[in-house]
């Protein structure tokens, strides 16, 4: 015999579906990000093995990072995917936190290749070296070039759809370029100082560091806060109670909230209603509300109104 949860379950099956416009933007975030995958690999062997027979550490320290970015932009791809996956029993409201809690794996991985670069640089400082090769100063070049294109298109198209781990993937790939460039400024001084100068790619590699650091704990604040439903723009809420102002019979509002789920909106609303109609009436009203709202904001997947009569005209 199924248990008395089992059979609680099969009745409480959620019937909501994830918005249209949601779906859309959570599948192109998902195709931005795994362009980001294939992008990262090539650049991560073109470093590295630049890096090696070219005698660069900061080039392969970038490398390094580039790889590391391979592994968070998996992270961002899976959680773009897993925030696509329609409602259950078990998740109701979906699993469109996978799509910050990514953003916030993938912040902590930059942290991670900050702290490695740090600690390989330092150690670098004290080994002997032999001065980088002139033409690695092309490949980084090219390399920085690549990179923030791919962080502008990342960060514009991010912004658009409303998704912290495109966002966050996108910045991986600006502080790569970050890194590309603290490697070209320290390999340039190598090569200009000469043989008392062959540290500079070490200390290029550690400043590098430090910055990368300082923007992965950055582009983390802004997922935590998700994850922790803390209010998004106002003029989505704004937009929102406009919206059921609009409505035939709508007195007022009262309270309203907003919490963000992935890429999708919820809200919470209290409608005033004249107190004299009747409880069809008030129910209609309540739903032409949800469904001015919906169509004001294709973002917004549901809407709870809770209807409060109030006498119309003095009391």
């Amino acid at each position: 015999m199924e248990t008395d949860s089992k059979k609680l379950k099969k009745i409480a099956t959620p019937v909501r579906l994830t918005s249209a416009l949601a779906m859309q933007h959570l599948h192109e975030a998902g195709r931005l990000v795994l362009r980001g995958v294939f992008l990262n690999s090539a650049m991560a062997a073109i470093k590295i093995v630049s890096g090696v027979v070219g005698s660069s550490y900061a080039l392969i320290a970038d490398g390094i990072e580039s790889l590391l970015d391979v592994a968070g932009s998996v992270v961002t791809w899976r959680g773009v995917r897993l925030a696509a996956t329609p409602p259950d029993v078990d998740h109701p409201y979906g699993h469109g936190k996978a799509e910050p809690l990514a953003a916030i794996l993938i912040s902590v991985f930059v942290f991670g290749a900050a702290i490695l670069i740090a600690l390989l640089s330092v150690r670098e400082m004290f080994m002997r070296h032999h001065t980088p090769s002139a033409w690695t100063l092309i490949v980084l070049v090219v390399v920085i070039a690549v990179k923030e294109i791919i962080f502008r298109i990342m960060s514009h198209r991010g912004k658009k759809i409303g998704s912290s781990a495109v966002i966050a993937d996108a910045f991986h790939h600006r502080s790569d370029a970050i890194t590309s460039v603290a490697a070209f400024i320290g390999i340039s001084v190598a090569l200009i100082g000469g043989p008392s100068y062959e540290t500079a790619d070490d200390w290029a590699a550690l400043f590098a560091s430090v910055f990368i650091g300082f923007t992965a704990i950055k582009r983390m604040l802004p997922a935590v806060n998700e994850i922790m439903d803390s209010a998004p723009d106002p003029e989505i809420e704004a937009g929102a109670r406009e919206a059921a102002e609009s409505v035939p019979g709508v007195i007022g509002l009262d309270e309203s909230r907003v919490r963000k789920m992935g890429l999708e909106y919820f809200m919470d609303l209290h409608l005033i209603v004249d107190g004299n109609i009747s409880v069809q009436e008030g129910h209609r009203i309540a739903h032409e509300v949800k469904d001015a709202i919906r169509n004001q904001n294709g973002l917004i997947t549901d809407v709870l109104v809770h209807v409060e009569p109030k006498k119309a005209g003095p009391q």
